[in-house]
């Protein structure tokens, strides 16, 4: 079994759906620069607040992708 070597990285993802959309968002537009994503891991959700609504929310997204050998 060869070894591997994972980077990990935190993004914040935006959407005025639901977190799951936010988190969602964060993942696929990091794929479009970063190859081999492993996992994403969910450490903070929060919402974006104005005039007392809701306007977005955001989930904070540790990705982690494997570094080429």
């Amino acid at each position: 079994m060869s070894e591997s070597v994972y980077k990990v990285i935190e993004l914040v993802g935006t959407s005025t759906a639901s977190w799951e959309d936010a988190a969602k968002n964060a993942v696929e537009t990091a794929s479009k620069s970063l190859k081999d994503l492993r996992v994403a891991e969910i450490t903070k959700l929060d919402m974006k607040v104005e005039g007392g609504k809701v306007t977005a929310f955001r989930s904070r997204v540790k990705l982690s992708f494997k570094y080429a050998t």
